[in-house]
This record gives structure tokens, sequence and C-alpha cells, in this order.
């Protein structure tokens, strides 16, 4: 995968103490930027829409 297509929060600053996210073939992809290379957890895009939208609410 071309790391120029994750994200990641503007939030977290320069550290590297959080996750990234892109989107592909309909699911949301996340990854640790401490550990790239490890496994990363894919979730459906729809699934992970509702979930943002959710966090956003103050539902968590």
């Amino acid at each position: 995968m071309m790391d120029d297509l994750w994200r990641k929060s503007t939030h977290s600053g320069e550290t590297n103490s959080c996750v990234e996210a892109r989107f592909a073939d309909g699911y949301a992809l996340t990854r640790d930027t401490q550990n790239r290379d490890a496994a990363t957890l894919a979730v459906p895009a729809r699934e992970w829409l509702a979930f943002l939208r959710e966090a956003q609410a103050g539902g968590f």
C-alpha cells in the first residue's frame, strides 16, 4: 500500500502516538503509526463513518 494515502489526525501533532486511516475498496483501514508493518484493521466504510458521526456527536 502506498503510504501517501494514509491520513492521521491533525490533533496528533508531530507525534507517532496515534493511528492512521485510509479508505480502499469499500473499507476503512487503520494502522498503528508506531508499527506500520503490523496488522491493519479493516472495517466496512459505512460502519467507520457511523462510528465517526457518533464520536463527533459526543456519543462516546
